[in-house]
This record gives C-alpha cells, sequence and structure tokens, in this order.
C-alpha cells in the first residue's frame, strides 16, 4: 500500500519537529525519506501492509485536495495524508495556504471560561439542594481545588505536549490506545453536545422571566431551532470571531454582579453564609450540582491546534480561567445568601439570581440580570459547539472517523463537524434541564477517568516526555492529585438514578458498535479516512538545534509507538 506527502520544509528543525508530532497522532512508524526544498512536491512511501490506520486504494486517490468535494476525490478510496497541526492535506502546498487567525491568551481565557462556567447562572440551585448557603459556599471553596485545579492542571500540561485538536483524545490514545480514544472522544462528544442542548432553551427562559417574552410551544420550537442555526452560523464563519465574541460577552455578563455585589455589602449578615437546613439537603442535586458547574476544563484542548504557541499560552489561559471562574460563583454567591433571609433558600433554582437583583437592586438590577444571563447562554453555546467541532475534527486528523470530519471552510472551521454537532444540538433539545445534567454528567465521568489514568499512565510510562508545561510533582505526586477528583466522579456516579445508569450504558454499548462499525468500513474503504503520514528528517543539516529537536519529538513519537525514548533517541542520530 501506498501514501502521499507534500513537500517537507527545508529547515532541518521544522522538518523533524513536523515529522514526530504527524508520527506521535498518527500511533504508526513510517519509513523516513529525505527532506525536500521548498518547491512542492509529492513523494511515495511504502507502508507497512498492516497499520490499522492506512487501508485503502493507489495513490492517484490519495492526492486529493481537502477543499475539493468529496465526490470527485473518489468517494470511498481510502485514505489521504493530512497534517494534523494544521488540517491541511497534500494538495494545500500549492498553492500556498492562507493562514488562519490564531487565538491568543484572552480569548482562549474566554473560550474556557464558557466551557466550563459562563457565569453564576447555574449555582442558584446547589443553594436549594444545599438545604442554605453552607454548603454551596464550601464546595465552590474546596472543590475547585480538588477537581477543578487538578483537571485544569492535568489540561495544561497534556495540552501543551501534545498540541493538536485532537485534545484528550490523542492522550488516551497515547495511553491505551485508539479503541479506547474512540470511546473517550466518543462519550465527550455526546456529553458536550447534551450539555449545548440546554442553551437556546434557557436563553428563551430568561428572555420569559419576569413577564418578558412568552411563546407558544410551536413558536418556541422554532425560536429554539433559529436561535441554534445563527448561533452555528457564527462558529462557521471562525474560531477567532467566537474567542473574541466570548471575550465581549464575558465582560457583558459578569458586569451586573460587580454591581449586585457593591450594593448589596450594606445587606449582608455573615451569619446567613453558614445557615444549613439538614432535612431540605438533597445530595444527588448538590453534587450534579456542583460537578457540572465545575468541570469541562479539558475541553478547551481540542482547540490547542487553533492557538498561537500553544506550549506557552495554554497553560496562561487555564490558570486565568480557574481564577476567573472561582471569582464569578463565590461573588455573587456570597453577595446574594449574605443579603437575603436564610428562610429564602427555597427559592434558589434556575433565574433566582434575577430576583437577588430586584431585592438587592431594584427593577433595572433585574433586567440587566436578565440580558446577562440570556447572553452568557450564547456563550456558553459558542464555545462548546467550537470544542466539540473541533473535536470531531481532530479525531479525523487522526483517521479514527471519516475524513469528511476534517474538511475546513474557507474560514478555517470545520464545516461537516459544526453540522453534526448542532444536528445533535436540535434533537436533544426537548429533553429537561435536569435530565440533561445528570445524564452529561455521568458520561462526562465516564471520559474524566480515562483522561486521569492517561495522565498517570503517560507519567509512569515515560517520564521524560518533552512537556513544556510540567506539574511540579513526581509520579507518585501525579497518582494522588488525581484522587480526589476521582473520588467526586465516582460519588456522582452512585448518586446517579437506574434511568441515568441505563441511558449511559446505551450510550456506551453504542459508541462500541460505532467503533467497530467505522473499522468495518475503513477497512472495505466505503468511505475515505485521513492517514498521517509523517515528513522526514535531514541528515544534510545535522546542526546540534536539529539534533535536540529531534530527540524531543523521538521521544513523544516514541511513546505512541511503545518505543523506549532513549532508542528513539538513539535512532534520530544514526540518521
Amino acid at each position: 500500500m501506498w501514501a502521499t506527502a507534500s513537500s517537507i520544509p527545508e529547515d532541518p528543525t521544522s522538518c523533524r519537529l513536523h515529522q514526530r508530532i504527524i508520527s506521535l497522532v498518527a500511533g504508526t512508524r513510517y519509513p523516513a525519506p529525505t527532506c525536500h526544498s521548498p518547491n512542492p512536491a509529492i513523494i511515495s512511501l511504502p507502508v507497512p501492509a498492516a497499520p490499522p490506520l492506512l487501508l485503502g486504494s493507489p495513490p492517484a486517490h490519495l492526492t486529493a485536495d481537502l477543499s475539493t468535494p468529496l465526490p470527485a476525490r473518489a468517494r470511498g478510496a481510502g485514505v489521504a495524508a493530512v497534517d494534523p497541526m494544521t488540517g491541511s492535506s497534500p494538495a494545500a502546498a500549492d498553492p500556498p495556504a492562507v493562514s488562519r487567525p490564531r487565538l491568543t491568551v484572552l480569548p482562549l481565557i474566554a473560550l474556557i471560561f464558557y466551557d466550563v462556567s459562563g457565569g453564576p447562572f447555574g449555582i442558584q440551585d446547589s443553594v436549594c439542594s444545599g438545604g442554605g448557603a453552607l454548603l454551596p459556599i464550601l464546595g465552590f471553596l474546596l472543590l475547585p481545588a480538588l477537581w477543578s485545579l487538578p483537571e485544569a492542571l492535568v489540561t495544561a500540561e497534556l495540552a501543551s505536549a501534545f498540541p493538536t485538536n485532537a485534545g484528550y483524545v490523542a492522550w488516551v490514545s497515547a495511553a491505551f490506545g485508539p479503541a479506547a480514544a474512540f470511546l473517550v472522544g466518543f462519550s465527550k462528544w455526546a456529553s458536550g453536545t447534551l450539555d449545548n442542548a440546554l442553551y437556546p432553551v434557557l436563553f428563551l427562559d430568561y428572555l420569559r422571566s419576569g413577564g418578558g417574552l412568552v411563546l407558544a410551544p410551536p413558536l418556541r420550537s422554532l425560536a429554539v431551532l433559529a436561535l441554534t442555526a445563527a448561533l452555528t452560523y457564527l462558529n462557521y464563519r471562525g474560531l477567532h470571531l467566537v474567542g473574541f465574541s466570548a471575550l465581549a460577552l464575558t465582560a457583558f455578563s459578569l458586569s451586573p454582579f460587580v454591581a449586585l455585589a457593591v450594593l448589596a455589602v450594606p445587606k449582608i449578615r455573615p451569619s446567613r453564609w453558614l445557615a444549613i437546613n439538614v432535612g431540605a439537603v438533597n445530595l444527588r442535586g448538590y453534587f450534579n450540582s456542583m460537578f457540572w458547574n465545575l468541570n469541562y476544563w479539558d475541553k478547551a484542548s481540542t482547540l490547542a491546534g487553533e492557538v498561537e504557541e500553544p506550549r506557552k499560552t495554554f497553560p496562561k489561559a487555564v490558570f486565568g480561567a480557574v481564577g476567573l471562574v472561582v471569582g464569578a460563583y463565590l461573588i455573587p454567591l456570597l453577595a446574594g445568601t449574605g443579603a437575603l433571609p436564610s428562610e429564602t433558600a427555597a427559592e434558589w433554582t434556575d433565574g433566582f439570581f434575577s430576583e437577588v437583583g430586584q431585592r438587592i437592586g431594584g427593577p433595572w438590577l433585574r433586567v440587566w440580570i436578565q440580558a446577562a444571563a440570556a447572553m452568557s447562554n450564547m456563550g456558553l453555546f459558542e464555545a462548546e459547539m467550537s470544542s466539540d467541532s473541533f473535536q470531531l475534527l481532530g479525531m479525523a486528523e487522526m483517521g479514527m472517523i471519516p475524513a469528511i470530519f476534517a474538511r475546513r471552510s474557507k474560514h478555517g472551521t470545520p464545516t461537516y463537524s459544526i453540522l453534526c454537532s448542532a444536528t445533535g444540538v436540535v434533537i436533544l433539545s426537548f429533553m429537561s434541564f435536569q435530565e440533561i445534567i445528570e445524564f452529561l454528567n455521568f458520561l462526562y465521568g465516564l471520559g474524566m477517568l480515562a483522561v486521569f489514568a492517561a495522565f498517570v499512565k503517560l507519567r509512569a510510562k515515560n517520564p521524560d516526555l518533552p512537556r513544556p508545561y510540567r506539574i511540579p510533582v513526581g509520579t507518585a505526586g501525579a497518582a494522588v492529585m488525581c484522587v480526589p477528583p476521582v473520588v467526586l466522579i465516582v460519588t456522582v456516579m452512585c448518586l446517579a438514578s437506574a434511568r441515568t445508569i441505563a441511558v449511559n450504558a446505551a450510550v456506551v454499548a453504542a459508541g462500541v458498535a460505532l467503533y467497530y462499525g467505522v473499522e468495518h468500513a475503513k477497512r472495505h474503504a466505503w468511505v475515505e479516512f485521513l492517514a498521517p503520514v509523517p515528513p522526514p528528517p535531514d541528515s544534510s543539516h545535522g546542526s546540534a538545534t536539529a539534533s535536540d529537536a529531534a530527540d524531543v519529538e523521538d521521544v513523544r513519537a516514541g511513546l505512541l509507538n511503545d518505543e523506549p525514548s532513549n532508542e528513539a533517541s538513539a535512532r534520530s542520530r544514526s540518521e
């Protein structure tokens, strides 16, 4: 069998870096040709007969450009080469591709903020189910350290080591192989789509609250469809637009709570923060609310391939978002529960912050909070849609799902991945708020157990794997750090209803069936799949810088190939 690769940069460091990263994402070993000059060229590489991602037709079908319509590329023709770092195909090298705008620190902070939080609009249930202010305040003080920070640290370390759009799918693939990675990718995508189904509905709910816009059921369904279509179109227009929109929405969504906190100060009674009605505590509702409000830190890892200097930018953005999320929860919670009587705990349900604004500041603050809540749901939708669609793009670049999901629009966005995620949102939007939260928490928990296990295994399997950001603990410390979030995940799962367990078991079974179905389609070349092909090292440029870069990437490539890092480095030097 044969695969094609595009021209390779003449710079030796770029050659080696490119080769090793692509080998990493592919998870297979390829023979290395020699580097080319910058002139475009297509080379043929003999590939071992049995690598799982290289199945298909002769080279003539493998040189097509991803930007051409699929039927013109011999639908079902098998495997085409792709660069997983850029999403470009070999033919894209001529003419030169237009560079896409990249995410910088502040827009990425805003996207992570909306992946995780979006503001305090979802925390009201924690007061009601917690029987008062004490449990939610303790929860938002302790759980960020026990749950959010470990997840954020793992995300910062592994996203800097694996700067691809596959994100956590690549991490799990490196640790446990493609089958486990596919199931994690499927469960994470399903939980993200469930989560996103909430936001168009909540947007309309906030507009309706307080005697606002009320729509009959048929018109409401049409409004959900129209809103989903409009927000999906913004995603299609470009991730940089989504990032800057998220930045503006963050400022607008949090601004009324600054006013709320200032106005609440004279009315705060600290003793109200200690109130708890043990008989009113609903542990299932409480833990589900807390878990939902503090998870999804790893979601932004699927955007790593779209970030400017991801190895530097990603850790900064993750830690900036941690502080923003914790402040966005605690400040309004302390202001509202401290200023209102403890007897109002049972009233703290969805949308109650607008009533808090009414009682503390008056009608103007109520309207401001309602508008901020409605706009926050738009930001939440945009961030989740971006993460879900770029995850599908990353999985397609790894050859896990058909190549059509890696096709980018002229704006650099994955067209069919966006459409697939939007379709899932529309289908699931009929479900209730509590059903969605419980279902997605369980699904998300399953995926996170695999992510934490992958993190620990990668630390133990190859502690010398180059990590531009590295959590300052050893392997044992990394394992201990993962214990509290794992305990929380297991707690949430144990509190799940029988219906939730049954639904999630069905989703997992569907994921297993889909994996084998995709593998069957791949073997029979029914649809086209991408197979990353590594560029070669250049033996004619033997600089120390190139050799060092090769050593760094050899470790990463050898990790997926189950090859000891010292052997990989030795092989690189011999080349």
